[in-house]
């Protein structure tokens, strides 16, 4: 990614990203170093968050990424979002956790941070697999 490129640009490839979650991911745009921290993980690395998704892609079924809005305000992109997935229990529970990312981009026009927060806690998304 270079630095000249449109901030619309990042925007639209993580339209994109999202479209097709978690296949294809552009980890191009995330930084090296980039900070990462949900309400079950907190880590740094690329390769980190790229071993994460894989995570999601092999363990649960089904994985659909449903953004709701998605805009950049400066450095900050805000995405809304309502993960879904199939649990791997024998009973396959679909999984459904709301919830939104803050993203900042850093001078090189790279996403440093990436912060995902979710509307329910993690306990309630465990509960999903029984009620």
């Amino acid at each position: 990614m270079k630095t000249n490129e449109r901030p619309q640009d990042l925007v639209e490839i993580l339209r994109e990203d999202y479209a097709r979650f978690p296949d294809n991911q552009t980890y191009e745009i995330y930084s090296p170093d980039v900070y990462f921290k949900d309400p079950l993980n907190e880590f740094n690395g690329v390769k980190k968050y790229r071993e994460m998704i894989g995570f999601l892609d092999s363990f649960f079924g089904n994985v659909k990424m449903d953004v709701h809005n998605l805009n950049r305000s400066g450095s900050t992109i805000k995405v809304e979002w309502t993960l879904n997935m199939t649990s791997p229990l024998p009973w396959k529970p679909r999984l459904s956790i709301p919830g939104w990312t803050e993203l900042t981009v850093n001078d090189e026009n790279l996403i440093g941070s990436h912060i995902d927060h979710w509307q329910i806690s993690p306990w309630k998304v465990l509960r999903q697999n029984f009620f």
